[in-house]
């Protein structure tokens, strides 16, 4: 059984460790994972917290419960591009590849509407922290995005207040600010009818269709770190995942 931060909630350090399995594939699509009376024997803790540590994987996307069978591994479908730029700008220090580049169009504290609030978690004080910017490469813009920040992100991160690029990415420098660590992502997405401001913005004509992800960067104690709403335009490919056929 692995150190793990005596801070964090018994039910977390259960979930990250399994978390841990299943991204470094050990634990494989299909598998299926220890079950609450195992998990409970083998951790030392009470049934309900052991069930609450597979409902954190759920949460999170990694775990299905098949009634009466078991709990398994579910195929990762994930958002290639969000991922790529994370883990590019965890190894270089840079978010953009060559010839892409953003220009920040805002920046600053702005009333959160209420689906930011919502996946932010604000309830009393529903200001928030945006940053929106459009992202470019040699054959025109590629996406427009918003990203969203709870008041005490923002505060601990004045960076976030200026429209000017971070170097290292937004969220690598949110994480330095605040010493909180990104820990898993939750993406949805759908296709509607671009707003007129979408439209202008990626050089659109009045009407086209766009792809609308809301991506949601949670932190190792569960709690909401980052939402951002990205809107691609159509003929880009914004997603690419290969899978095995058998």
């Amino acid at each position: 059984m692995p150190q793990i931060e005596e801070a964090q909630p018994k039910y977390l350090q259960i979930a990250h460790y399994i978390r841990d399995q299943i991204l470094r594939g050990d634990l494989r699509p299909g598998d299926e994972v220890p079950s609450e009376r195992q998990l409970a024997a083998d951790w030392k803790v009470s049934r309900p917290t052991a069930a609450r540590s597979l409902e954190a994987l759920s949460h999170q996307g990694l775990v299905e419960k098949r009634q009466g069978s078991g709990t398994y591994v579910r195929s990762l479908e994930v958002n290639r591009r969000a991922r790529e730029l994370y883990g590019r700008a965890r190894q270089t220090g840079k978010i953009y590849t060559p010839g892409e580049y953003a220009v920040i169009t805002s920046a600053g504290w702005m009333e959160a509407p209420d689906y930011v609030a919502e996946a932010l978690g604000l309830v009393k004080d529903l200001r928030a922290v945006h940053r929106r910017r459009v992202t470019n490469n040699q054959d025109g813009p590629i996406t427009l995005s918003t990203s969203w920040f709870a008041p005490d992100v923002g505060q601990r991160a004045p960076k976030l207040l200026e429209p000017e690029r971070i170097q290292e990415g937004t969220l690598m420098y949110v994480e330095k600010m605040t010493g909180r660590q990104g820990s898993y992502a939750e993406d949805r997405m759908c296709a509607r009818g671009a707003t007129e401001e979408e439209a202008g913005d990626l050089q659109l004509e009045s009407g086209s269709s766009v792809l609308v992800v809301h991506h949601v960067v949670f932190d190792l104690q569960d709690r909401p770190l980052e939402f951002a709403e990205a809107t691609y335009p159509p003929h880009r490919w914004a997603f690419e995942q290969g899978y095995p056929l058998t």
